[in-house]
């Protein structure tokens, strides 16, 4: 059988199955293995345990536990709740203050956790009623959650550079360096984009209230320094690892040594609460790695058919340059995120599209950037974009998904708008690693 055949067989059972709800992590187990078998007989197996075992043999996948637990213990040690207070210190008075300072509060905890579903979680119940009662326009309240929320797989440390960094064979510190400066150019356009809108519509996003703005100095130094110890954890995970002085698995452990220790410092340190972040790690690890197996046994079996080598010569056999290429697997990873998760997409995609990034002499850490970014629209995309699940959960009933995915329109925009400038400008995500000396 043709490799060309064997390819939409596949594509064909896949789609079944998920048309079906068969779940992805089981969807691309079970292809691997009744193809596997009906190709090879019982040596697919052997060849598929040998597959995910050596992925899974992969030192720094500690990491990814350790950030999940990091992320666990601080959705419910109160840090979000207080940071967000602390921000009216900066932001009370400023039409659209509300949103901005959810931005910023975005930003910090994306760079304390990592971990996208939580965050949206916790702005959904922090910051929307604030902006509800504020009487903030409902689609910039709801795209300012969801859009900031997302940048957990842009600023590190990211879950999705980890898995990146683990299949393309790269360097992670490099990518988490590398990460930061677009991370940092998307959340300036959400910035731009909500003062340019309240600016010309000041209705839109109403300056918070003088009761509210006029918060003693001593409560305002509390708010400060009760959000200050679990900073200072996140600076130095971040810091040791790109100072070189810890591996990214060493520093992720630190840092769940800091967390515990920021909670206990904090009050908030009990059984109760620690049982239920480890439980929440192990059911986000589990998942994890179920998606893992399944598509890291489907690459392996696609690979023995030759079906790499098919895919890279239909692509690199396009008549495009190299640019227009890379902008065809954009596209590609866009469209797939509208269906599928992340984790999916990159364990299936990029054991395909890296090598032909490599041999298009470009460089896999930028396109690891550009990875993260068509994600960061994925997880906005009707009609499966998780955000807007997430927000569901803890908005107001009167609040409807469809209301909720018109909301993200405009960021959606920007989100694209930052992937083309990083897209055509290589050194937006590679300046700082040659300035620092990454890689």
């Amino acid at each position: 059988m043709s490799v060309e055949t064997l390819t939409l067989l596949m594509l064909g059972a896949i789609a079944l199955l998920l048309a079906i709800g068969v779940p992805l992590a089981f969807v691309t187990g079970i292809v691997a293995v009744g193809f596997g078998y009906a190709l090879f007989g019982d040596g697919a197996l052997g060849l598929i345990a040998s597959r995910i075992y050596s992925f899974m043999n992969a030192y720094v996948l500690v990491a990814v536990p350790m950030f999940i637990l990091m992320a666990a213990i601080l959705e419910r040690s109160g840090v979000a709740r207080d940071l967000f207070k602390a921000m009216h210190v900066f932001s009370g008075s400023l039409r659209g203050g509300l949103a901005v300072q959810t931005l910023g509060v975005a930003v910090i905890m994306a760079a304390m956790t990592g971990i996208i579903g939580g965050e949206i979680v916790l702005l959904g119940l922090v910051a929307l009623p604030q902006m509800l009662n504020l009487k903030y326009d409902r689609n910039l309240a709801i795209g300012t959650i969801c859009a900031g929320g997302s940048l957990g797989t842009m600023i590190p440390p990211s879950i999705v550079l980890i898995f990146y960094g683990l299949t393309a064979n790269v360097a992670i510190g490099d990518l988490f360096v590398a990460t930061i400066v677009p991370g940092l150019l998307l959340a300036g356009l959400y910035l731009l984009y909500i003062l340019a809108r309240c600016a010309i519509s000041p209705e839109l996003g109403p300056p918070a209230s003088a009761a509210e703005r006029s918060l003693p100095l001593a409560e305002k130094l509390r708010l400060l320094k009760a959000v200050a110890l679990p900073l200072f954890v996140a600076a130095m995970v971040l810091g040791t690892i790109y100072a070189g002085i810890a591996s990214v698995s060493e520093a992720a452990g630190m840092g769940v040594v800091g967390v515990i220790i920021s909670a206990w410092v904090r009050g908030e340190l009990n059984w109760s609460m620690l049982r239920d972040a480890l439980r929440q790690t192990t059911v986000t690890c589990g998942t994890l790695l179920w998606i893992t197996f399944g598509a890291t046994a489907l690459i392996g079996i696609y690979n023995v058919v030759g079906g790499m080598a098919f895919v890279k010569s239909l692509i690199t056999d396009l008549p495009l340059p190299p640019l227009s290429i890379v902008l065809v697997m954009m596209l590609i990873l866009i469209v797939l995120g509208m269906f599928m998760d992340w984790v999916g997409i990159l364990l299936l995609t990029m054991p395909i599209f890296v090598p032909i990034v490599t041999h298009l002499g470009m460089d896999p850490v930028w396109f690891g950037i550009l990875f993260c970014m068509s994600m960061q629209v994925s997880y906005l995309s009707p009609p499966f974009g998780p955000a807007a699940f997430y927000l569901k959960g803890v908005a107001p009933p009167d609040i409807t998904l469809q209301q909720i995915f018109g909301a993200f329109w405009p960021f959606i925009f920007l989100q694209l708008v930052g992937l083309a400038i990083v897209l055509f400008f290589p050194p937006v995500a590679l300046w700082l690693p040659s300035v620092l000396g990454a890689g």
